[in-house]
């Protein structure tokens, strides 16, 4: 039985098909789905997402997020999912020093809200080259 996979971010659909498997980043460790998984709603953190479709597995950086599982069905909402090819490693190293300096800083009046934001650049960031370093080769 196949499983449904929609991965949405918020500028488009990345993707939407039949796979037979999905592998996410949960935010307690990697996880597995295959059709007729119980339901569940979880948060995502920024990770590598697998899937096997028509026997060859496909592979993108996410960003945090949730992902809804029914038996039949998983749709991964996240704010970034990036293939190999799209990650530029100097850009993203540049955008991760950036908001490092500013989190060391000597300025300590950001609010919670952009420590937050600074924090989550760095773990996508961070995510990102894990995943293009890995795929290189």
């Amino acid at each position: 039985m196949a499983l449904l996979l929609d991965i949405v971010t918020p500028e488009k659909k990345i993707f939407s098909g039949s796979v037979e498997n999905v592998y996410l980043p949960g935010a307690d460790g990697e996880m597995g789905i295959l059709s007729l998984h119980a339901g569940l709603v979880t948060a995502l953190q920024p990770g590598e997402l697998r899937y096997l479709v028509n026997g060859k597995t496909e592979s993108l950086a996410i960003g945090s997020g949730f992902a809804e599982v029914t038996q039949t069905k998983v749709i991964v909402l996240t704010d970034s999912a990036l293939g190999e090819a799209e990650i530029d490693e100097a850009n993203v190293e540049a955008a991760m020093k950036r908001a490092q300096e500013k989190l060391s800083g000597v300025d300590h009046n950001l609010d919670a809200e952009e420590v937050a934001y600074l924090q989550s650049v760095i773990a996508r960031s961070t995510a990102a080259l894990l995943f293009k370093r890995k795929n290189r080769h």
